[in-house]
């Protein structure tokens, strides 16, 4: 594995700072999560436009640029920074490899350019907060967080007659970008419980779809603008061909969720980076018995822990988009790169506002936005005890333990055994030592 990065990754990651530095500010940040889409509208067309970020991973045929998962992680490490709030991920992380896995070449033709162009927003319908288990990030994805009977979530009725089409009905809440998404992708429960199954459909034109409820909600991180769908009726095309069984569904969501946790890793390294930026930056002005705080060692100390943290998570976030975006042989390590970036950027954020004292936990200042970031990708995505957890089931460390301790306890049994002898002829156990 060759650590370096080529002049093309370098220039990307250049390109998107330096568009971000002069359009994405604290202030139009701000700006942009009071907008009724929740981000810079003008600023998504500069996306699409000037850099093709919504297309960067998407092949050529399809109107992508072609480029790996890896250079999509280095972009978007740079929206991290800068807290940028966007529908990149819902539409090019979550849904766009959906669509190319799953989707008929007719579905793939209609939205795939339009994706790649910017023109075109989706957003990942999955029942309350089961995006994790949906992705394989924090539990085995079986297809029960789809709902079924009384468990909820979204049921799939096939209508006889005519062209066979599908009527979704049901709630989800949780939904990334989905209250200004063109288009979404509606995870539901199928086939009742004699052929249980879980199905992924396309829901076209929801602004203007009959029996589809759209609310915004109040989320802990605005820069992450979330929504409460309500289908009540709704007509979906099912995603790709029903072949009875479901499990392409489950194993195209579980390569995406690989993808979608390494580029989130990058994420969260980049606005962990810029925290701890920012915090150095002002413990080197602010001063105090009449020095700057940075030069205290107490300080120091607690900075230097911080930056190792980041490095390590930043290694980690890297290792996972280069795995991610090989040809499925490499080891799966997107949850335990993002458990390492989501721990640094929690630590990094803490630090942060403990650092810039009392005015880190006023609503005015920047501190407490990387902080929520944070927060509420760990409600989304996590926690990281459960990424790590899932990252552990599948390497099979606890299955190695168990397997240890049942051969320790099988060979204790067999020595305390061979220390007895049975008479045979009176039946009575005679205890032999030595």
């Amino acid at each position: 594995m060759d650590a370096r990065f080529t002049a093309e990754q370098e220039e990307i990651r250049r390109t998107v700072r330096e568009l971000l530095l002069k359009r994405c500010g604290p202030e139009e940040v701000r700006a942009a999560v009071g907008t009724g889409e929740g981000h810079d509208a003008a600023l998504w067309a500069a996306f699409g436009e000037q850099l093709g970020l919504p297309g960067l991973a998407l092949p050529e045929a399809y109107g992508g640029v072609g480029c790996s998962l890896t250079e999509l992680a280095l972009a978007v490490e740079e929206l991290g920074r800068a807290l940028a709030p966007s529908p990149l991920l819902s539409t090019s992380v979550l849904v766009a490899p959906l669509v190319l896995a799953l989707g008929t070449e007719a579905q793939r033709a209609e939205l795939l350019p339009r994706v790649a162009s910017g023109e075109l927003t989706a957003a990942l319908a999955v029942p309350g907060p089961s995006l994790g288990v949906a992705l394989a990030l924090t539990g085995d994805n079986r297809g029960e967080w789809a709902g079924g009977g009384r468990a909820g979530g979204v049921q799939a009725r096939r209508v006889e007659g005519g062209r066979g089409g599908w009527r979704l009905y049901g709630e989800v809440g949780q939904v990334l970008d989905g209250h200004s998404a063109g288009v979404l992708v509606v995870a539901a429960h199928a086939g009742g419980f004699a052929r249980s199954r879980t199905l992924l459909f396309v829901v076209r034109g929801p602004a203007a779809a009959p029996g589809l409820v759209r609310a915004r909600q109040t989320s802990l991180d605005e820069t992450r603008s979330q929504a409460r769908l309500e289908l009540r009726d709704v007509e979906g095309e099912l995603l790709g061909i029903d072949d009875g069984g479901g499990g392409e569904v489950l194993e195209a969501l579980s390569g995406v969720g690989e993808g979608a946790a390494a580029v989130l890793a990058a994420e969260a390294v980049g606005a962990a980076d810029r925290a701890l930026e920012r915090t150095v930056a002002y413990v080197r002005q602010r001063e105090q018995f009449g020095r700057p705080i940075g030069s205290f060692q107490a300080v120091k100390h607690r900075l230097a822990d911080v930056y190792v943290q980041v490095q390590a998570a930043r290694s980690a976030a890297y290792y996972a988009a280069w795995a991610a975006a090989g040809d499925g042989k490499r080891e799966r390590v997107g949850g335990l790169a993002l458990a390492q970036a989501l721990e640094a950027l929690r630590i990094a954020a803490g630090e942060g506002v403990q650092l810039h004292g009392g005015i880190g936990f006023t609503w005015e200042h920047e501190a407490q936005l990387y902080f929520k970031r944070a927060a509420g990708d760990e409600l989304l995505f996590g926690p990281v005890h459960r990424l790590r957890g899932r990252a552990a089931d599948v390497a099979g460390v606890f299955e190695s333990a168990s397997e240890s301790a049942s051969e320790s306890a099988s060979e204790s049994e067999s020595e305390s055994a061979s220390e007895y002898e049975y008479d045979s002829g009176s039946g009575d156990r005679e205890e032999v030592r030595g």
